[in-house]
């Protein structure tokens, strides 16, 4: 086409050729007077189809941006026409596509494909504010340069967006990014057609996974492919990946805002809020104790040891004193009052509810926690230290009570330990101790024994042994649905449902192995009816509010399943 060393216009000199498709040529050329590098991108016009196709996307991309100004697009400076052919003159992004990157090295660093996923975000966010719907994100559109920032190219499918314009949404696109919507019969094409595919290039660029050749119309979440990644960004993906445009992201300003938080979506993070959401019901529990705890301690002044409990534990309750003072005193009246619940319950909470980092049970809380069983030291105002053994006194005065501290430490070492390696093990210690007054305590026994095997499986690529503990993982989760129905603690319920909803949720397609799709749908449905029932029947707004919220994250996990493969 274009000969090396010529002129473009007598001011653009052809240096080489940098690519060359089936219908069009890109050049490096340099504007020798400014000495600056410019990409020239010609189509020859000889009423072939490909070629005429080729002047149509050079045509687009004029059209499209033209007067168009964003740091992530190319700005077009020339647009040269004649009988023969029709060149652009452009930005010339040095770098290469992330499809290069992909071919090389296979799938991508998390990291990097969140920051380039935002960027992306941005510009498909600005195309969107001048009503152009850009329709071909793929990895070999994208521009990775020097700088580790990216540039979107190629805007031969792009068109503007106006209402009921349904025409030209048929068979654009790119086969495997596409979204349902551009093959026809589906609707027309619009922001959340872009979201579609960028969710689809995500995937792509985090898994390796050429949706072209392996996995157009099935795209497995990409935790069961490397379950390294974050679960967040899973979710994320794959709600940018529904069929139903009504069920992605609505808009790319949506998209950025989770992507900016996606950590926040991650397994850890939602076991600490799902013990949150019950917080509420715990803390008023503790409440009614301690006032009246309190109440007694006072209104018994001939008691001066009564007296001394409820004022520890009303002094603990100061939110302006450091934690490590809190503890202090919750341990001082432990140490009074070995017997009773209150102080017990309330350091549980202040662990789990607050502290560095908020919401974690850290290693230090752990201690602070083994030590009740272990033993604490008590000085007798004389000098000399002896040991109590405080839960020993707790369970020979109080079994039930006992039952109630060691089922609530279990589940703070289960939804809060920041300790992720150890809070199945560590749980289970207490959840043994609390199995005769919650009955619901050994079936957290048995997920965590098989969420172990399952781990230890993995690590072993023993495939056949962990479908089998995946099928046990299930069957317990549904004896959690049971225990749930067989209990009259809101919190038990609520955090019990979450535990099924979430486990469903985050391994659909490993459960699927095993387990019968319409099984699994079931037990969700189940989940949803008996918490329908609960909502219904309480008259608190908090509760119902939570309630709505588990219901519908039960439909968030049925679409899961159903898309799951």
């Amino acid at each position: 086409m274009l000969k090396i060393g010529s002129y473009v216009d007598g001011k653009y000199k052809i240096l080489n050729e940098i690519n060359r498709g089936g219908m069009s040529v890109v050049y490096m050329a340099v504007n020798e007077r400014v000495n600056k590098t410019w990409a020239v991108k010609v189509a020859r016009r000889d009423g072939l189809h490909d070629n005429n196709m080729a002047i149509m996307s050079l045509i687009a991309d004029r059209k499209t941006l033209m007067g168009l100004s964003h740091p992530n697009l190319p700005s077009i400076v020339d647009v040269y026409e004649n009988e023969e052919s029709m060149m652009l003159v452009m930005d010339y992004i040095e770098g290469n596509p992330l499809s290069v990157a992909l071919n090389e090295g296979g799938a991508l660093p998390q990291e990097d494909v969140i920051r380039w996923a935002r960027q992306l975000c941005d510009v498909l966010g600005y195309l969107h504010g001048e009503s152009i719907i850009y329709r071909d994100m793929k990895p070999s559109n994208i521009m990775l340069k020097p700088d580790g920032n990216i540039t979107l190219i190629d805007f031969g499918a792009a068109r503007e967006f106006k209402e009921k314009n349904v025409a030209d949404t048929q068979c654009l696109g790119t086969i495997g990014y596409a979204a349902p919507e551009q093959f026809g019969g589906h609707g027309q094409t619009d922001a959340r057609t872009d979201i579609y595919c960028l969710g689809a290039t995500l995937h792509h660029l985090v898994t390796g996974i050429d949706p072209c050749r392996e996995a157009a119309f099935s795209k497995p979440p990409i935790r069961q492919i490397n379950p390294a990644l974050s679960g967040g960004l899973e979710r994320i993906i794959e709600k940018c990946l529904r069929d139903d445009k009504s069920g992605r992201y609505q808009s790319c300003a949506e998209l950025l805002r989770d992507l900016e938080r996606y950590e926040e979506f991650d397994e850890q993070y939602r076991r600490r809020q799902k013990k949150r959401l019950a917080a509420f019901l715990v803390a008023a529990a503790v409440t009614l104790a301690l006032a009246a705890v309190s109440g007694g301690a006072y209104a018994a002044a001939s008691s001066r040891l009564s007296a001394d409990y409820g004022l520890k534990i009303a002094a603990a309750a100061d939110a302006q004193l450091p934690q490590s003072e809190r503890v202090s005193l919750y341990l001082d009246a432990i140490r009074i009052n070995a017997a009773d619940t209150a102080a017990y319950l309330s350091m549980i909470e202040l662990f789990v509810s607050g502290g560095e980092p908020e919401g974690a049970l850290t290693r230090e809380e752990a201690s602070v926690l083994t030590q009740l069983k272990a033993g604490l030291d008590i000085a007798d105002g004389q000098g000399y230290a002896s040991t109590i053994y405080p839960l020993q006194a707790l369970l020979s005065a109080d079994p039930v009570g006992y039952a109630r501290v060691c089922y609530e430490i279990g589940a703070a070492f289960w939804y809060d330990y920041e300790a992720e390696a150890d809070r199945y093990t560590a749980a289970a210690e207490w959840f043994e101790e609390a199995a005769a007054g919650y009955p619901i305590a050994r079936t957290y026994v048995e997920l965590g024994r098989y969420s172990r095997e399952i781990r230890r499986y993995a690590g072993q690529n023993r495939i056949e042994k962990m479908h089998e503990a995946y099928r046990a993982l299930w069957d317990a989760l549904t004896a959690l649905r049971n225990d749930a129905r067989a209990t009259d603690d809101n919190d038990t319920k609520l955090l019990a449902w979450s535990e099924i909803v979430e486990s469903a949720s985050e391994k659909a397609g490993y459960f699927l192995v095993s387990v019968e799709r319409t099984e699994m749908l079931a037990l969700l449905d189940s989940v949803a009816a008996d918490a329908a029932l609960l909502r219904d029947g309480t008259r608190y707004e908090d509760v119902r509010r939570i309630i709505d919220a588990l219901i519908a994250s039960v439909e968030e996990a049925k679409a899961r399943i159903n898309s799951a493969v």
